[in-house]
């Protein structure tokens, strides 16, 4: 599995950060990024997570690859 950051969706909130810092970070201009593209397995509960508490859904997670027309899908 694969995760990513919707980076025009993000607004700051962090808590992905919070829920999964291993995974998740925000950058200087306070917007998340993933900082894996496929976390291990034991990530993934604090990942699925990060995705539910996400108050505008920029935290996707996927089973294979994004089409390559998908701009929804940044690191």
């Amino acid at each position: 599995m694969r995760v990513r950051i919707a980076r025009e969706l993000c607004v700051g909130a962090g808590q992905c950060e919070r829920s999964a810092p291993e995974v998740f970070a925000q950058d200087d201009s306070g917007l998340s990024r993933a900082l894996v593209q496929a976390p291990g397995a034991e990530q993934w509960p604090a990942v699925h997570e990060a995705a539910d508490l996400c108050p505008v859904g920029a935290v996707l997670v996927a089973a294979g690859r994004a089409a390559a027309d998908d701009r929804r899908e940044t690191s």
